[in-house]
């Protein structure tokens, strides 16, 4: 990321072994894109990428990972930093990916639902442990988004914020997949409200919303890191390279 730049993370979301995206978090509307989600990884390094976020979906729902073969041909086939989230819920979990590669942890549930864990972890592992926070409005949604926390969201960046936690990622489940745009105002409070990067997810359908969070980003006291793409590129509504260039500028 240049100065003043913002972070670009491209999405590959696995389920039984395959890149897909979901809409809403809704695993039966799952549309495959590719069985070789190694080839998925190169293709994004090899245009520019210097992050890639990878989610086990199915791992989010089985509270264990299930996509660990599809992670590992990841790590072997690309050299960029790759942030991982989806049931990983215990320290030996979070100790194990980190130690094959995985430069950051994505704790949802967990931190949700474990906030010594999360300490723990952030503790451990300085850095290297960003909050996912996946908002069902104002409420904290968790268990692959199938289970809504009484939980709001403002009160989980806070607890990140406590724990030391590198980084949060916002994502607006009403949004994700679905390519209408970001919830700038939410984004933007949170970038307000903690001393954290905020990384943004969920909705981005055109380079139009990544102007609209470079704009946010520059009224938010730098606290508004990136923003993670999914379906945007894989149904060709966003070119990679043009968002690489407005992201970077």
């Amino acid at each position: 990321m240049s100065a003043g730049g913002l972070t670009l993370y491209p999405a590959i979301d696995l389920k039984d072994g395959a890149v897909v995206r979901l809409r809403r978090g809704e695993m039966a509307t799952a549309q495959v894109y590719g069985a070789d989600p190694a080839a998925q990884a190169a293709a994004f390094a090899g245009a520019g990428c210097r992050w890639l976020h990878v989610v086990d979906l199915d791992g989010a729902f089985a509270g264990k990972s299930a996509n660990g073969a599809a992670v590992e041909a990841i790590l072997a086939r690309v050299g960029i930093a790759v942030q991982l989230g989806g049931g990983i819920r215990d320290m030996a979990a979070i100790e194990a990916w980190l130690a094959r590669g995985v430069r950051r942890i994505v704790l949802g549930t967990v931190a949700a639902r474990d906030p010594a864990l999360l300490a723990d972890a952030c503790r451990a592992f300085p850095g290297r442990i960003a909050v996912g926070i996946d908002a069902r409005a104002e409420r904290v949604a968790v268990a692959g988004w199938a289970e809504t926390e009484a939980l709001d969201i403002h009160d989980l960046a806070d607890r990140a914020a406590a724990a030391g936690a590198a980084a949060i990622i916002y994502t607006d489940i009403a949004r994700d997949g679905m390519m209408a745009g970001l919830d700038i105002a939410r984004i933007t409070a949170l970038a307000e409200r903690v001393p954290l990067p905020v990384i943004a997810s969920g909705g981005v359908g055109a380079l139009s919303d990544l102007v609209a969070l470079k704009d946010a980003a520059a009224s938010a006291r730098g606290r508004i890191e990136g923003v993670i793409v999914g379906r945007a590129f894989y149904d060709g509504r966003l070119d990679l390279a043009a968002a690489l260039d407005l992201l970077a500028s």
